[in-house]
């Protein structure tokens, strides 16, 4: 008894000298996240953006119910949300297993066999007679976490959850900004094919008339061949734009899970861009780089990264355990008899020596945390560098739809003055349906460059972390916590 005091006293003394090995993270100073220079505003000068916080539904800014309904089935069924669905539950899974590592143990044994026991194994000279022996037993055993290994290992499991989080996000902003893209796409092949359409008329009456004024001898063969081919080269394009309406319903088919016959209704025959009538709010750097998930999924592996210094340390370090046992073992008939009880109770020390490489393994994870740190700096920067990318490209195609805008107002003038011209015999017909046909390119180039506009929104809004919300799982919420 005094055995089992004195080891109690010496283990007390041993616990109240542990301490938690490997450093304690925290963001070093001289990260790329704690330049000013990132920290600051984004909106520029004459972008028609406005440093107002980025909602988190953002594609509700377009106020297109059908737009809406898309998000929502993509959502719930994407195969992709899924697989970060499944892989958060098992990263939460493996928290709960390096939570549950060390502390209490407890297990039981019962077992009966026909044995011959060695008679020398008992320095016996005889042999041992065949008998029936049975052997059950409870034990339970506490690990102590004198280091704050097992702590460390929590710390690791915890950040590299946190990071799972954050792809998930990712994926979940991803699949919003593609659906966004391919509603669009299919608006916008709509939209420009029918004023394909309109131009490729307006060409067939141009065609016709350079006939007739050929066959009465007012023109000749030349100008009716550049007519005609303007006009197949324009009846050329009406496939084109086919194929991307049917591109955009195949992407919205496979973002949704869904066949095409099953897509909300209205999507096939959209034809009119969806549009936001305000201007872009983008929020500062600072909101950005907490905001955007990609960032906050290399901090946390940068995290993990830095526990793991201490799990490589920790393995220098012996483990300490406190356990007991009681058990009887005998002959059959015999168990439970005061001859084949046992019971035991004390404390354990076991300990590797660091002769198998220990010293080598925190080298390793130091290593390893200096490239997560040069990761994380990366990943910083580039959302900076991605956001005033977007910004720029922004500002330039909106210029460039606003002169086209302009081009196509005076181009409708010319051709509704030509008209009244005509109609008073101050012009020919020819006339007319060329400055006709210039109003419909220059609309045509006017749709284009809205398209631009629009996809250039999508990939802003993507470069923003638009559509992230803290603690929101994708798709599966069914994933437990």
């Amino acid at each position: 008894m005094k055995a089992v005091h004195l080891a109690a006293v010496g283990l007390g003394f041993l616990l109240s000298g542990c301490q938690m090995v490997g450093p304690d993270y925290q963001l070093p100073k001289d990260s790329a996240l704690q330049r000013p220079d990132v920290q600051g505003e984004l909106a520029g000068e004459g972008a028609n953006v406005v440093s107002a916080p980025v909602p988190n539904d953002w594609w509700k800014l377009y106020q297109d119910p059908t737009l809406n309904e898309l998000v929502r089935q993509a959502m719930a069924s994407n195969t992709n949300l899924r697989v970060a669905a499944a892989n958060l539950s098992r990263a939460r899974a493996q928290v709960e297993q390096a939570q549950s590592a060390g502390g209490w143990n407890a297990s039981a044994k019962a077992g009966a066999q026909r044995l011959q026991e060695s008679g020398e194994a008992f320095l016996l000279a005889d042999k041992v007679p065949v008998a029936n022996v049975g052997d059950l037993g409870i034990s339970t055993s506490y690990q102590f976490d004198l280091w704050g290994t097992l702590q460390r290992g929590i710390e690791a499991a915890q950040a590299n959850a946190d990071a799972t989080q954050a792809a998930a996000d990712t994926a979940r902003i991803t699949v919003v900004a593609d659906v966004v893209r391919a509603y669009t796409q299919v608006c916008a092949a709509n939209e420009e094919r029918g004023i394909a359409q309109d131009s490729l008329k307006l060409q067939a009456q141009t065609t016709s008339l350079t006939q007739r004024l050929r066959d009465a001898g007012r023109g000749d063969e030349t100008q009716v061949t550049r007519s005609e081919t303007q006009f197949k080269s324009l009846r050329a394009e009406l496939p084109r734009y086919e194929a991307l309406r049917q591109a955009g319903l195949f992407r919205l088919s496979m973002l949704l899970a869904k066949p095409l016959d099953q897509l909300p209704a209205g999507v096939a025959t959209c034809a009119e861009l969806p549009h936001i009538a305000q201007l872009l709010p983008v929020g500062d750097g600072a909101a950005l780089l907490k905001r955007r998930p990609d960032v906050r999924q290399a901090e946390r592996h940068l995290a993990a990264a830095t526990a793991q210094i201490g799990v490589a340390t920790g393995s220098l370090y012996p483990d300490i355990s406190i356990g007991a046992s009681i058990g009887t073992v005998g002959i059959l008939d015999n168990l439970g008899t005061a001859p084949t009880n046992r019971w035991g109770f004390g404390p354990l020390l076991s300990w590797t020596l660091p002769t198998n490489g220990s010293r080598a393994r925190i080298r390793e994870a130091e290593a390893a945390t200096q490239g997560a740190l040069a990761t994380f700096d990366g990943v910083v920067l580039n959302a900076i560098r991605e956001t005033q990318t977007s910004l720029v490209q922004y500002t330039a195609v909106l210029q460039r739809r606003d002169a086209l805008a302009d081009a196509g107002a005076s181009a409708k003038t010319a051709a509704d003055q030509t008209h009244q011209f005509f109609q008073a015999g101050r012009a020919s017909f020819l006339s007319d349906l060329q400055a006709t046909r210039t109003y419909t390119d220059v609309r045509a180039q006017l749709a284009a460059a809205n398209t631009q506009v629009a996809m250039s929104q999508i990939d802003l809004f993507l470069a923003l972390g638009g559509g992230w919300e803290s603690g929101r799982t994708p798709a599966a919420a069914n994933a437990k916590p």
